[in-house]
């Protein structure tokens, strides 16, 4: 297969489709075969570029969520379970607070719930964080409609956040170790923290000159009426699609119900982003094409997706998982097919061009450290 970028688009979809798959489930077996599935896309198709570095920083923000998740259990606990593993000082708040406490007995089930809530809270951190690492963001930038440009700019721009200060973090910390200055340690930890600031600034005053002088926020003048009718259509898909997706959460709505109000908002979202487009003045150089490799991208992370709201709507309880010490969790045939479609991507899409363009920071940045 001949190298070339997936379209940002289709990468987005894919891990969007797992992420939602995932707050389906409180199940631990599902929800790691979902990271799994991240962890075999990206080890397969991560590009050599600096926002490729990123998924790592992911993983390890998984493990915090859960960590966290499960220390706030041990401090505030609710009293669930009859499993006993240790007896703290405690303080019971009052009855409207849900009978949260401090301190306290400290259960073994209330400890896996626990886990079940923040693997799942992570889990949805890491396919995420698997999306930030294979798309482009300066092509997903090229991708945003054109309603949601200065939207998208934003968000393309905290994106490569994160990966950006990781490799700043490498090449800064490598050169004071050619410079026979201390790298480890909590004071080599804090000693990066100027430099990388100053990097950020830096980038941040030249990405602003930079669309400054392309003339970065022209549009076309609407009527009122128009304006009106906008906003009318902002209003009725953000309440559709918010109700569709708290419906589609909560156990007692029906899934089918719930999807067709979340498809009426994403119409009317669609018709919205439409008219606002029409509006903005907006060019693009050589857009990202979209070719087999991104249907069959896209179409694995919707067939995941549906995969689990099928199961959803049969009632199938490998699902959700109560914290009891007398229910494990079970793996059901489905959730092995959902993997295997997860996968898909390793081989359906194109591998990634080599990326040799240096990336270097300001001279005033290496002069600081």
């Amino acid at each position: 297969m001949t190298p070339r970028w997936l379209h940002p688009g289709a990468w987005w979809l894919w891990s969007l489709c797992l992420a939602a798959a995932a707050s389906q489930t409180t199940n631990p077996l599902l929800l790691a075969l979902l990271i799994c599935a991240a962890v075999i896309v990206v080890a397969a198709r991560k590009p050599d570029a600096p926002w490729g570095k990123s998924f790592e920083f992911f993983l390890f923000l998984g493990a915090m969520i859960i960590t966290i998740r499960v220390l706030f259990q041990f401090v505030f606990g609710a009293g669930l379970g009859t499993t006993v593993l240790i007896e703290l000082p405690g303080l019971s708040f009052p009855t409207w607070m849900s009978g949260l406490r401090l301190g306290g007995s400290v259960t073994l089930e209330a400890l896996l719930g626990a886990f079940y809530d923040g693997l799942r809270i992570a889990t949805i951190a890491i396919v995420i964080g698997a999306a930030n690492s294979l798309a482009s963001p300066t092509r997903l930038l090229k991708a945003v409609p054109t309603a949601l440009y200065e939207l998208g700019v934003s968000i393309v721009v905290a994106l490569t956040f994160v990966p950006q200060l990781t490799t700043d973090a490498v090449r800064i910390r490598e050169m004071r170790r050619l410079r026979g200055k201390k790298s480890n340690g909590l004071k080599g930890f804090v000693s990066l923290g100027l430099p990388v600031l100053a990097g950020a600034l830096d980038r941040s005053i030249i990405l602003a000159e930079s669309m400054d002088s392309r003339g970065y926020g022209r549009h076309q003048k609407e009527t009122t009426v128009g304006r009106r009718v906008s906003i009318t259509l902002v209003l009725a898909s953000l309440s559709l699609a918010l109700i569709g997706v708290y419906s589609l959460l909560t156990a007692g709505t029906s899934a089918l119900i719930a999807i067709l109000i979340v498809t009426i908002g994403l119409i009317l979202g669609g018709i919205t982003l439409w008219r606002a487009g029409r509006t903005r003045v907006r060019t693009v150089y050589r857009p990202d094409t979209w070719a087999l490799p991104e249907w069959l991208v896209s179409i694995a992370g919707v067939a995941v997706l549906g995969i689990f709201f099928t199961a959803r709507i049969w009632g199938d309880q490998a699902l959700v998982l109560t914290p009891a010490l007398d229910t494990w969790p079970s793996l059901p045939l489905w959730g092995l097919l959902a993997l295997g479609i997860a996968c898909t991507p390793a081989k359906t899409a194109p591998p990634p061009p080599a990326f040799d363009i240096e990336i270097s920071a300001p001279i005033s940045v290496e002069a600081r450290t």
